[in-house]
């Protein structure tokens, strides 16, 4: 099936043009979205639509017969509202759906990027076989998505598998609106703040870090600078990614004691940083949840890497299409 994929995250929006079957897909054309600082909502939309027509002319023998957007939530996914996502300022009930499908004349599909990321492992990556596991996105949010019984699971209002919501601890950097989140420990944004808080307490007390050489530098501390200058052996980006692994364990033993599942496949800052964050997840998962649930379920980083966004989106538009046409 030719469809178009839309993946919107917290940092980067891109659009691509693929064939996808329940084993195997093909990205012919990817294109990311032209972003400026000065960007607004409507503006965006229409690069986005701009870059299908742009992605079709350049494949002009494969045209699409369905559009698929993935983005983090929360959504209303069967209105096709983008609804305030926390990493997503100014996306306030957006109605991208029918903007999209009136713009294009496709059926257009919204679906939450960690159950798109969800049914794009389960088919190509590391959930394919099991019928049971959850993905987690670990981006610049933290979503969750569920494969269970063989199927998607999305909840009463679809609005299942929002793990960053979880908290962990009664204070903590902020994710998704809560201090102490799920998120504000594990996820780009809230590894930012971390850092961000810990260096500014070193500076104070005299020291250095690879993370900063002035209170002027601090602001620009990113996930992706604490991850590497934690392989440079940085103590305080040590320090920072060894809690984020404690966090993580205490999240995965929760959902790991509650769903059961075979799998738990983690994307994004996970995969880059896994020397760095699995080895006290994994002492702590141990400790904290049922040892018959720990040996039933294997955690693993995501197979798809950084095709997973442009996958997800794919198989966003063939999961919904396959269902409308059953």
């Amino acid at each position: 099936m030719i469809v178009v994929g839309i993946d919107i995250g917290g940092t980067k929006c891109a659009v691509s043009l693929g064939d996808v079957t329940d084993a195997t897909y093909e990205i012919f054309v990817k294109m990311p979205v032209r972003q400026t600082r000065d960007y607004t909502v409507q503006g965006m939309l229409e690069q986005c639509v701009k870059d299908i027509q742009s992605c079709i002319a350049e494949r002009p023998d494969s045209p699409p017969v369905a559009v698929g957007i993935s983005c983090g939530g929360p959504l209303d996914s069967r209105h096709g509202l983008i609804l305030s996502p926390p990493n997503l300022p100014g996306w306030d009930s957006v109605p991208i759906r029918d903007f999209i499908a009136s713009r294009t004349g496709l059926p257009t599909w919204l679906c939450n990027d960690a159950n798109a990321g969800a049914l794009a492992e389960w088919h190509y990556g590391a959930g394919k076989g099991c019928d049971s596991m959850v993905f987690l996105t670990f981006g610049t949010g933290l979503g969750a998505g569920l494969i269970l019984d063989g199927r998607l699971y999305v909840g009463a209002n679809d609005m299942a598998g929002e793990v960053g919501h979880i908290r962990l601890a009664p204070t903590g950097p902020p994710g998704y609106g809560k201090k102490g989140s799920f998120e504000g420990f594990c996820s780009g944004g809230g590894i930012a703040l971390q850092a961000q808080a810990h260096a500014r307490e070193w500076l104070a007390e005299g020291k250095k870090t690879l993370l900063c050489t002035d209170e002027s530098t601090i602001t620009a501390i990113s996930a992706r600078t604490v991850g590497e200058a934690a392989q440079q052996g940085d103590p305080l980006a040590v320090s920072i990614m060894t809690t984020v692994g404690r966090k993580l364990g205490l999240g995965l033993s929760v959902i790991m004691d509650i769903l059961n599942p075979e799998r738990i496949i983690i994307g994004g800052i996970f995969q880059r940083s896994y020397d760095y964050i699995w080895p006290e997840a994994s002492r702590v998962l141990a400790a904290e949840s049922l040892a018959l649930n720990a040996e039933a379920c294997t955690v693993m980083p995501a197979a798809l890497k950084e095709n997973i966004g442009d996958v997800s989106a794919l198989i966003s538009a063939y999961y919904h299409s396959k269902k409308e046409w059953q």
